[in-house]
């Protein structure tokens, strides 16, 4: 089945094209630029939100829903929000269609006009924002933590599956607070958070830092995020977290009375990560032979193939199968034992390995002789024979050690790959062989401007999770004085 898969030193987007597909997560739709995820695709999913769904509820938010329309006036209450997505959005203009005088079908009914467009939800905070202003009169109603799982429509031209399609799924917060230092902690708690996901479950080694003002959420006084590394080099923003300030309150108008009985504008915050994700766990960890999935985000972390070549061995293969099954998923792994029939053993396991199951276990007649089972690890393709009387805890151990492994390899990949850059010849030789580079930077737009223009580079952040960048030095473009390193590459 690796076959089927473009190698990634061919190819590297056509590899990840290739594997997206052929390990079943997704694929394109007849909906242009929108994608149709796929069972095995949505499970991955599924952990993650769960997983994530817990974190944000023991920091004390609360799920809620929105509307899906938003009125085109809200989007213009704030200057800068609109200008951020105006070119994304995809507007409702009518509400009825009707049968076709002309001919077969149905045509948009030209009475049904709309009095004002609604707008596909992009983001969310304006409607958000509208409704805050009902929940909120007082300082007694602050603060409001709220998260939405959601889908939203970003009308892309050129799209790819997971990484960029017309409708993605995310998950947006939306807080609202009393203080701007209230607004700031929640802001940073939360890419906090993103930043513990995606190390200790997505196996993801990120960089927590700022964005540059031209890198901010449109409307956003600052902007925090997580900045990863994929295989080749490019760099991928694997979540936000912004400081809204009092733009959207007072957008809306939404003031509290303060203890003391004064009014004042309400601080607002918004985060999110998206289905982006899912590209970043392929692109990460994955190899030439298919999916490499971390055991804390894999729908099947033990598949268990029986080999057999008689009706009777069978049932005996099974029945052990049956019994190490019974005790792994007590521990709370989950298993599956793979007994189709019309399939052989060799073409489950290529199936298996592509689809990036953790841990692989076969038992045979001569297994059950033996009393011993054979294990391969999926992130190594290693395999070895256990005692059946201790492969229950060796597999519990495994799964453990295949986690850390595929973090530190993703983990030694990046470092090997982040250099630190001092003149502008070696920054463009090295950006081309696929690296991150600390470089200073003397603050100005337009220098900024400048690199991305004559490189494709951009600020992928202000590192804040270290204090390696604070250090001073000249503008690796410019030659101007600067006091801190900051993180530049090619991105997705």
């Amino acid at each position: 089945m690796s076959k089927q898969i473009t190698s990634r030193a061919e190819n590297y987007s056509q590899w990840y094209n290739d594997l997206v597909v052929k390990a079943g997560l997704a694929e394109n739709s007849a909906v242009r630029g929108c994608m149709v995820i796929k069972p095995w695709g949505y499970a991955i999913w599924e952990k993650m939100q769960r997983q994530l769904d817990k974190m944000f509820k023991e920091t004390g938010h609360e799920n809620a829903y929105f509307p899906l329309f938003i009125p085109k006036s809200f989007l213009s209450r704030e200057a800068e929000h609109v200008e951020g997505f105006a070119k994304e959005c995809a507007v409702v203009t009518h509400h009825r269609l009707m049968t076709n005088p002309d001919g077969p079908g149905v045509v948009v009914d030209p009475s049904a006009k709309l009095e004002e467009e609604l707008i596909v939800r992009p983001t969310s905070e304006t409607i958000i924002w509208s409704t805050y202003k009902n929940w909120i009169s007082s300082y007694r109603d602050l603060p409001i933590l709220v998260n939405q799982w959601a889908n939203v429509v970003r009308w892309e031209m050129r799209t790819r599956l997971f990484l960029r399609t017309a409708e993605f799924l995310w998950q947006e917060g939306h807080t609202a607070h009393a203080t701007r230092e209230e607004a700031l902690e929640e802001v940073k708690k939360m890419i906090n958070v993103y930043a513990e996901f995606a190390r200790n479950y997505m196996a993801l080694p990120v960089i927590v830092g700022e964005k540059t003002e031209s890198e901010r959420f449109a409307g956003a006084l600052n902007t925090f995020c997580i900045e990863a590394m994929m295989q080749d080099g490019k760099a991928l923003q694997a979540g936000t977290s912004h400081f809204l300030g009092q733009n959207f309150a007072k957008a809306f108008d939404v003031k509290y009375q303060t203890k003391d009985g004064g009014l004042e504008y309400v601080w607002a915050t918004s985060w999110g990560v998206s289905t982006r994700l899912m590209g970043a766990l392929i692109m990460a960890h994955s190899d030439d032979n298919g999916l490499v999935l971390p055991p804390n985000l894999a729908p099947i972390q033990v598949v268990m193939v029986p080999i057999f070549n008689k009706d009777e061995q069978l049932k005996a293969v099974l029945a052990k199968m049956n019994e190490i099954k019974e005790q792994l998923v007590k521990l709370g792994i989950s298993v599956k034992i793979d007994d189709r029939d019309n399939v052989r053993s060799g073409f489950k396991f290529a199936e298996w390995e592509l689809k990036g199951v953790p841990v692989r276990l076969a038992v045979g007649p001569r297994d059950l002789e033996n009393n011993t089972v054979e294990v391969a690890r999926r992130d190594t393709l290693t395999k070895e024979s256990v005692s059946g009387d201790l492969v229950v805890e060796h597999v519990k151990n495994l799964l453990e050690a295949i986690e850390k492994n595929v973090y530190q390899k993703a983990l030694d990949f990046r470092n090997s790959h982040i250099l630190k850059v001092d003149t502008w010849d070696e920054f463009k030789a090295k950006l081309e062989e696929g690296n991150f580079l600390l470089c200073h930077w003397d603050g100005t737009p337009e220098t900024e401007a400048k690199i991305q223009e004559e490189t494709k580079a951009t600020i992928r952040c202000i590192p804040v999770d270290s204090c390696v960048c604070e250090e001073e030095g000249k503008c690796v473009y410019s030659g101007k004085p600067s006091h801190r390193r900051v993180v530049f590459a090619k991105a997705y």
